[in-house]
């Protein structure tokens, strides 16, 4: 994998209206700039999900690649995202006091019902010029 030294990678639904606008959300809070993005759906987001052995009709879930820690999903790949966001944001840790087996129980109804709240789009986003640099292919 060709990933920058000391950057983490968010692999996200291209198609979800929820995670792109998360994905937007991520960007503009992520002051240390750790974060780099690739759809499910991108040639690399495939290789990863191969290397990891991750069933993607089984995938409803955001997930997060870094070399010294693998590769993480559902709501404690959130809580990683969201301890290197700026504050308030990095005070959802707290969360990680709640058990997964919780925690996964309400990340998984959000996702399975993610289509139909926030919607889908026909393909995924193409980066604007100047965030191009961000998202990995």
């Amino acid at each position: 994998m060709n990933l920058p030294k000391g950057k983490k990678l968010i692999l996200f639904d291209g198609v979800c209206n929820l995670c792109n606008t998360t994905v937007q959300y991520v960007i503009k809070h992520d002051k240390k700039d750790v974060f780099r993005f690739t759809a499910l759906q991108s040639n690399l987001g495939k290789k990863i999900v191969e290397a990891f052995e991750i069933d993607p009709t089984k995938t409803d879930s955001i997930l997060l690649y870094s070399e010294e820690y693998g590769i993480k999903s559902k709501s404690s790949a959130a809580l990683h995202i969201a301890r290197q966001l700026s504050f308030p944001n990095n005070l959802m840790t707290v969360f990680f006091i709640v058990p997964p087996i919780i925690r996964n129980k309400i990340y998984d109804y959000i996702a399975k019902n993610r289509y139909k709240w926030y919607g889908k789009k026909e393909y995924c986003i193409m980066p604007t010029k100047a965030l191009k640099a961000k998202f990995l292919e």
